[in-house]
């Protein structure tokens, strides 16, 4: 390089960053990706397209129906408007990197399924349902998912169009071949509907240091950069240096001043425990979101209204059994009926929750025993209502009061939240929303007594994970497989 080209002065390289990933990251990985390069098209599908095309066609039904659009009407139209735009996937049609544009049907019919079920449910515990003509609000059912499939059919000619297409390209490079660099790569070329073409890594260590990354994609060193990227019109410059590094990062943009090349930032998130990470403004100041409850605004309303629909139909349905579980817990053991023991709720607040009784122990202090197989302290009935899960009824009660949710990590004894939050790191984040019923852990394994600290180490690892991934769509599959689990005994049930 010539002494008039602007240069980056020699700093001693960047210690090597494992580029490997261990499998607890993996689903970190899919999240960056997804704050980093969350396409465009998808989103205003998900967001605005779909639901203005199932609003549409139930506001379009109602003249040949001859039905008055009313404020039912509307307050249908709004409620379908914010389900759709959170249940349903955004181009189901268009899968990048599959040409099969059956591909993602299946998923479509089965989502789609589920709005109508939430609305009929809604319809039917607010006795709403008896403000709708049912052949109308029937036929929309059927035609709704019709309209979207052929608007998407229309769109995909035009999204394999673009694809295909190079008009309109722009150039990246990116400044660091570490884990965030290799990931943010990884998302340009791996989705060319964003039109970006990558062409390659500047990193001032030697490539034997930079596991993964082949000789052509190392385009230089940090010294080279500004001169390519003159040379070769760049349009967008990622600096993926660490968080440490500040006085590299001041040096790159100082040697880039005179290029017209827009310069971002990737900053390296997984030095973090990511739970519903995300970008934000607070009184007009950018900040970075690590730790959040999934359930902040729309999302939150989504989850609480779920709640109390399920919760209502479901002891609407099953009053009669509990009355009978009650009778028998009285009739075969000195006690209560319901046990009441302090939990922690959302943020770490202590809360009461109810089960029948199933031990002829009532702990609630600083020492709680967990529940063993061939447990001395179980009632006559004991074993048999915490196999079938029957002992935790009560707590659809609890979340009509607002103290839990039907799917959460499951809240621990107050003792055992003090006992493990010393000794697993990431204890408490499960606090971050409502205990549940049912969780992911439990649908995977991991229920009943956790006589060792891997088993509770597990659970926590499956909880964590439910809140970086929460959707209803997960929320549906929790709910199915614990109704499998209740029909096929579980045998870490005691």
């Amino acid at each position: 390089m010539s002494h008039s080209e602007p240069g980056i002065k020699d700093l001693p390289a960047e210690p090597m960053q494992e580029l490997a990933m261990p499998p607890q990251l993996s689903r970190l990985n899919d999240r960056f990706s997804e704050l980093v390069t969350a396409a465009p098209l998808t989103g205003l599908f998900k967001s605005f397209i779909d639901p203005v095309v199932v609003v549409a066609v139930l506001y379009g039904l109602a003249w040949p129906f001859q039905v008055s659009f009313d404020s039912y009407s509307w307050l249908l139209a709004v409620l379908t408007f914010l389900l759709t735009s959170q249940v349903l996937d955004g181009v189901f049609l268009f899968v990048p990197g599959h040409e099969r544009p059956l591909l993602g049907l299946g998923r479509f019919a089965v989502q789609w399924l589920f709005i109508c079920t939430v609305l009929c449910l809604i319809g039917w515990a607010t006795r709403f349902a008896a403000y709708f003509y049912p052949p109308y609000i029937l036929t929309w059912f059927a035609v709704a998912p019709l309209a979207l499939v052929a608007v998407h059919a229309l769109f995909r000619p035009v999204l394999l169009a673009s694809r295909e297409s190079t008009q309109g390209t722009r150039s990246a490079v990116i400044v660091g071949a570490n884990r965030p660099g290799c990931t943010l790569a990884e998302a340009l070329i791996n989705d060319p509907l964003h039109r970006i073409e990558f062409k390659g890594y500047f990193d001032d260590r030697e490539l034997p240091r930079l596991p993964g990354v082949s000789a052509d994609a190392l385009l230089g060193t940090l010294k080279e950069l500004p001169a390519y990227v003159r040379r070769n019109g760049i349009h967008h410059i990622y600096i993926s240096l660490p968080m440490s590094s500040q006085p590299r990062v001041m040096q790159v943009l100082d040697a880039l001043h005179d290029s017209t090349a827009s310069i971002y930032f990737v900053p390296d998130l997984f030095v973090f425990d990511l739970i519903q990470a995300r970008f934000d403004h607070v009184a007009g100041i950018p900040v970075v979101t690590i730790c959040e409850s999934p359930f902040i605004g729309l999302r939150g309303v989504l989850k609480r209204f779920s709640d109390v629909v399920l919760a209502t139909v479901i002891l609407a349905l099953i009053w009669p059994a509990m009355l009978i579980v009650a009778a028998a817990v009285k009739l075969t053991s000195k006690g209560p009926v319901l046990f009441k023991q302090r939990r922690y709720g959302a943020d770490g607040e202590s809360i009461l929750v109810y089960k029948f009784r199933s031990m002829t122990v009532m702990e609630d202090g600083d020492k709680v025993v967990q529940a063993t197989k061939n447990d001395q302290r179980l009632t006559p009935i004991g074993g048999l209502i915490r196999k079938t899960s029957i002992d935790e009824l009560p707590q659809f009660i609890n979340v009509l009061q607002g103290r839990m949710s039907i799917v959460g990590p499951r809240p621990h004894a107050n003792a055992h939240n003090e006992q493990y939050r010393a000794l697993i790191k990431g204890y408490m984040m499960r606090h971050k929303v409502k205990p549940g019923i049912t969780g992911w852990a439990q649908v995977n394994g991991f229920r009943g007594e956790t006589d060792t600290l891997d088993k509770m180490q597990r659970r926590i690892e499956y909880d964590l994970d439910y809140l970086r991934n929460w959707s209803i769509w997960l929320d549906l599959k929790i709910v199915g497989k614990t109704i499998s689990m209740m029909v096929v005994r579980d045998k870490n049930a005691y």
